[in-house]
């Protein structure tokens, strides 16, 4: 095998494309293999032409200590549940999987503008916790917890600014030992980039982080990202929980809010943090998972932003 367009990978994952290739098409001809840049993860990615049909090859990169052993058992179920693509070949060890290509639209274009999205998200995010658990992983709370520490050693946020965010923290994570949630599958990073639409429907992709976990961890970034205003937000919930809901949301007995949060307002513009504090604590009495999303968020931020220069 060429090592172009394969140049960028090492001589072992070149070795691993080619069984890959051989195991997936057999003697089947490939008529272009085109390198796909962008994105956040180290993956590398190529999209192949073969016949009338494109694929996905996707070769990990170097894999970091917190990496998820059970992505490809995740994507394995979400694939058979037709919420990610069909899977053609992998290899968990070699960490090289063939899937199928979605030609990608914007979101943007989706038929019946931004209200007919939220409403095909939510119902997305229905089918995801559906589907039979993922494995367990990590506990969430901890990881958002390191991440969140992270951010107040950069000096970057005024003094006691970030305290009411800690005590929620605290709040969450008792929730969360006390067991009072029942974990679903999760793909823990439903960012739009991850979110595809082909024409006719969404698909999600980028299962790296996939493990079991509180049943609002994917609202919330969905929330975050593709439902900013009430209107929309009610509609994505409506979905996602099939039924009608007043200011709260009750899930396993548990009362708990969503709305603008301070601490997404806080890594945004810290001299409106206060104010929007105010408010969430008027609005939401309740614990707010979706805290937990604008906290490791806004820790990600800063790290690539350090990371990158």
């Amino acid at each position: 095998m060429s090592k172009v367009p394969f140049d960028t990978l090492s001589t072992e994952q070149r070795e691993n494309v080619r069984s890959a290739l051989a195991a997936a098409f057999g003697s089947a001809p490939i008529d272009a293999i085109t390198p796909i840049t962008g994105g956040a993860s180290t993956a590398s990615t190529f999209r192949l032409d073969a016949g009338d049909r494109r694929y996905l090859l996707r070769v990990e990169g170097q894999p970091s200590p917190l990496r998820n052993p059970h992505q490809y058992v995740s994507m394995r179920i979400a694939a058979d549940a037709g919420i990610a693509p069909d899977i053609h070949y992998i290899d968990e060890a070699a960490r090289v999987a063939v899937i199928d290509f979605i030609e990608q639209q914007p979101l943007k274009i989706y038929p019946g503008g931004p209200r007919a999205l939220a409403q095909a998200l939510g119902e997305l995010l229905s089918r995801v916790q559906a589907t039979p658990v993922f494995p367990t992983f990590v506990n969430y709370p901890d990881i958002v917890a390191r991440l969140f520490a992270h951010v107040r050693r950069t000096g970057l946020f005024a003094a006691g600014l970030l305290d009411a965010h800690v005590e929620r923290l605290e709040r969450l994570d008792q929730a969360y030992d006390a067991g009072l949630t029942r974990l679903v599958s999760s793909h823990n990073d439903p960012i739009p980039s991850n979110i595809l639409f082909d024409g006719k429907r969404l698909w999600l992709i980028d299962w790296e982080s996939a493990y079991r976990n509180d049943p609002l961890v994917d609202v919330a970034i969905v929330l975050d990202s593709l439902a900013l205003s009430p209107e929309l937000a009610d509609v994505l919930l409506r979905a996602w929980l099939g039924r009608a809901f007043r200011s709260g949301i009750v899930v396993d007995g548990r009362h708990r809010f969503f709305g603008p949060n301070s601490a997404a307002v806080s890594a945004r513009d810290p001299r409106r943090a206060a104010q929007a504090r105010r408010a969430d604590d008027q609005a939401r009495p309740g614990q707010d998972v979706s805290c937990f999303i604008s906290l490791r968020r806004c820790a990600t931020r800063i790290r690539r932003r350090r990371l990158t220069g």
